[in-house]
């Protein structure tokens, strides 16, 4: 008989694609597959779009703050999502639980662990997020997309998922004509997430102005701003014709395996598609993300040299110009900064979800 999964997923992307690949690979080997997510979690909206069953759980995470009346609400709803899990628990009757980070992995994995079902928790980034950190204390299997500068009870390095599109060879001719640029200059594509980045935006909207101008018979630029960021940003390159400027992409697979250089956050997911796609990165790390874990995640690529790390301060800007002048310069930087991603070995994002699924079968 076929096994079944559960697996607790959901909240920011670099929680969620992780769970969204490896379900993905469950369902292509035919085995059952259930998600649990958050009530009106918009990851639910994707799961429906590739056709994987969910369950809705009503949980919140940790309050940050003192009021006590946050922790009575907290506390309710704690108690109310083990019930809601136990009572999935009963009626799918998994053989294993999985957990891919965020607050919403707790519930599933306490609660399969307490009734004899095996259990495995993924965290992506190189700082173990809080809630994995507990969850590790409850699995029988718990899997690292970057290394770790401490040792993981039960542990083993898997790398982070991808999706197989990444694996497509784009026709880099059509995709930059189809912008509107030239295939035979270099493309630096620079990019902040999906809601965009306020200083990342305006920090290389300034400079790239200057470089557009200066490189413009040998490099153009794609700047995806978020939605929020469009308009703006757009406006500051009306008069230049190296720069495409875009809202967002639902083809960044092909973007990030077109271009010769990113200019991005550093979050896991991320990071597993610029070791795939071993593409030279300025990686300016979100300054806010827990435990700073996004410049933890920035130094594994930048101690191997296939990035540079530029935080951002209050000299982003003159930092970056810096970094950006030099890469698009004429030097190998880029040349041996894609060559080291040999040095990194990382497991292969592309196979990640499949070795990932064949621990879990034999757990």
């Amino acid at each position: 008989m076929n096994k079944r999964f559960l697996i607790a997923s959901g909240g920011t992307g670099g929680h969620f694609y992780p769970g969204l690949a490896l379900g993905k690979e469950l369902k292509r080997q035919g085995l059952a597959v259930l998600f649990i997510v958050r009530k009106n979690d918009p990851a639910a909206q994707v799961l429906e779009a590739h056709k994987l069953r969910y369950r809705e759980i009503d949980f919140t995470g940790l309050p940050r703050s003192v009021n006590p009346l946050r922790h009575i609400r907290f506390m309710y709803k704690f108690c109310k999502s083990l019930w809601e899990t136990r009572r999935i628990i009963k009626e799918f009757r998994p053989d294993a639980a999985v957990g891919t980070g965020g607050y919403i992995s707790f519930p599933l994995i306490f609660t399969a662990h307490f009734s004899g079902i095996k259990t495995a928790v993924h965290d992506s980034n190189a700082r173990l997020g809080l809630a994995n950190k507990v969850c590790g204390k409850f699995a029988d299997l718990f899997m690292l997309g970057l290394p770790v500068d401490k040792k993981i009870k039960n542990g083993i390095l898997t790398s982070t998922p991808i999706r197989h599109e990444f694996a497509d060879m784009p026709d880099r001719t059509a995709v930059l004509e189809g912008l509107g640029l030239d295939p035979a200059k270099r493309t630096a594509l620079i990019f902040g997430g999906s809601q965009g980045a306020k200083g990342l935006n305006s920090a290389c909207a300034e400079i790239i102005k200057t470089l557009a101008s200066a490189t413009a018979s040998s490099w153009q630029f794609i700047h995806i701003t978020g939605e929020r960021w469009f308009g703006v940003i757009r406006e500051e390159y009306a008069q230049l014709d190296n720069v495409a400027v875009l809202p967002y992409s639902h083809e960044i697979y092909a973007l990030m395996r077109t271009a010769d250089l990113a200019v991005c956050r550093s979050g896991a997911s991320t990071l597993a598609e610029l070791i795939y796609c071993r593409l030279p990165a300025v990686l300016v790390p979100f300054p806010y993300a827990a435990a700073n874990h996004q410049y933890y995640n920035a130094k594994i690529l930048t101690n191997a040299r296939c990035a540079r790390l530029v935080k951002e301060d209050k000299y982003l800007k003159q930092n970056l110009f810096d970094t950006l002048h030099r890469l698009t310069g004429k030097n190998k930087d880029l040349l041996l900064m894609r060559s080291a991603y040999s040095r990194l070995h990382i497991p292969n994002p592309m196979t990640a979800a499949k070795e990932i699924v064949k621990r879990l079968k034999n757990l």
